[in-house]
């Protein structure tokens, strides 16, 4: 068996790299921006002032694929095995991802229809579970456990495009879908370093590297800065692509693994509330108000964060503590009590709905409307 101590130096070794990466990357995507005006505009609806270039993204998915290929070969070289198994599910994954990256791109550069883009997402979730990558139980929510391959898939697909405009529509305010990713990624490491499963921890932490150094230009320099930049299209999806897999290859029921430990099952899908839970309230408010689904707007947790009067770093730390407070609530509740996973759910949205009636009310105190 080899030792763990091998595999947590490859961890630590893909983040460093992908950290280095980011900076080398990053700065010359600032330059290709500058120098073609790349900018991504002020209006009506984006809560920045001032023209930034906005291909930051770019950098991700490359960043992360040459720190997993260096932690491999470290890996080779102390070890002298492979610990890569290419299957059909990686191969799935590969081609899903770089699909979304390339329509995050395009759009970046020359703007994409929205139902294009949606179609795109569509057909990029639907080669996992084409593949046999899909959930395939719900662990008693509902009271549902074992699922048909054909619901299980259609679930899989509906789940991966939520998380995927989870993490791109929540990315309005500076370092914040990163600053989510980053906590959701820690909390995944956790869970796949409990398991054992080192291949996608070296993944994870490829990740982690270059959003570490993505939030050093976006969030720690000031709006006027000259090397700021903000994430884009080919960021958020990409990003929302990488944890959607991470959510499904855990959540899958495989008899061919050692059961996963059920607290990491309520850690994963705690991780991820926030956003979601976001899109979903998105949705419902745009069909009761009788809106266009695709069309954007300034009703995210976010927007009436600051309508109440917060900044946006204000704003970025609220719900970076929001996010974390549901993973410790759930986590303190599931493991104390008895409480199964559907009573956890239905306290959840207990919560996030008295967080957004409290909202609403400071957003009334200080003389705006709750909704635009």
């Amino acid at each position: 068996m080899v030792d763990n101590t091998i595999y947590t130096l490859s961890v630590i070794a893909s983040f460093l790299f992908s950290l280095c990466c980011g900076f080398f990357f990053i700065p010359a995507i600032l330059n290709f921006c500058k120098a073609h005006k790349l900018y991504d505009l002020p209006n009506a609806r984006k809560v920045h002032r001032r023209a930034t270039p906005r291909l930051g993204g770019i950098a991700f998915l490359p960043s992360m694929i040459l720190a997993f290929l260096f932690s491999i070969f470290v890996f080779k070289y102390m070890e002298g095995t492979n610990p890569l198994r290419v299957g059909l599910w990686t191969y799935s994954f590969i081609v899903g991802i770089g699909l979304i990256y390339i329509t995050g791109v395009i759009d970046d550069l020359i703007g994409l229809n929205a139902k294009l883009k949606f179609l795109v997402q569509i057909l990029s979730a639907a080669l996992l579970p084409l593949s046999g990558l899909y959930i395939n139980d719900l662990y008693g929510l509902a009271g549902i456990h074992q699922l048909p391959p054909v619901v299980g898939g259609l679930l899989t697909i509906f789940i991966i495009v939520l998380i995927i405009n989870a993490f791109n529509l929540i990315d309005g305010i500076d370092g914040l879908a990163a600053s989510l990713t980053l906590i959701a990624l820690s909390g995944y490491l956790f869970c796949f370093i409990r398991e054992t499963l080192w291949v996608y921890c070296i993944m994870i932490s490829g990740l982690m590297g270059v959003l570490v150094a993505y939030l050093y230009f976006n969030l720690f320099l000031s709006e006027c800065h000259k090397k700021k930049i903000f994430m884009g299209d080919s960021g958020s999806l990409t990003l929302g692509y990488a944890l959607a897999f991470l959510f499904v290859k855990f959540s899958m029921n495989n008899t061919d693994v050692a059961p996963f430990y059920s607290e990491n099952r309520m850690l994963i899908c705690s991780l991820l509330i926030v956003p979601c839970f976001d899109v979903f309230r998105i949705i419902l408010a745009r069909l009761r108000n009788g809106r266009p689904l695709f069309q954007s707007d300034k009703n995210h947790i976010h927007h009436k964060i600051m309508r109440t009067g917060m900044t946006q770093h204000q704003t970025l730390i609220l719900i970076t503590f929001l996010a974390i407070g549901f993973v410790a609530l759930n986590m303190i509740v599931y493991i104390l009590t008895t409480c199964n996973i559907t009573v956890m759910a239905i306290i959840d949205i207990c919560v996030y709905i008295a967080i957004h009636l409290l909202i609403n009310r400071h957003i009334k105190l200080n003389g705006q409307k709750p909704f635009e």
